[in-house]
């Protein structure tokens, strides 16, 4: 008997999420990545994964495309900043090995 009140309060003790934290931590774990969303909000990857799952089947393919879409734009973005960024370190690499010749 003790082993059915365990199960019932392990139940009881689960945490019900909202749609809307659902919804931010997967735009969390969109921007750093599942591994840190997770250990950031105490949750387990594989829930992450799940509710990403879950999600992306509820999309339509229209929907999916245009989600696609912005994160590619926003990619580009990304990678054209840290081009600027990597250019700007070459040239201060090159200006101080210059000076110390």
């Amino acid at each position: 008997m003790t082993h059915d009140k365990t199960s019932i309060n392990q139940q009881e003790a689960r945490k019900q999420h909202t749609p809307e934290f659902r919804n931010e931590a997967l735009k969390l774990a969109e921007r750093i990545g599942v591994a840190a969303a997770a250990r950031e909000l105490s949750l387990y990857e594989s829930q992450l994964y799940a509710w990403r799952s879950k999600q992306q089947q509820q999309m339509s393919s229209s929907e999916r495309e245009s989600e696609l879409a912005a994160e590619n734009v926003r990619l580009k973005r990304q990678l054209a900043e840290q081009a600027k960024e990597l250019a700007i370190l070459q040239k201060a690499a090159t200006y101080f090995a210059k000076r110390l010749k």
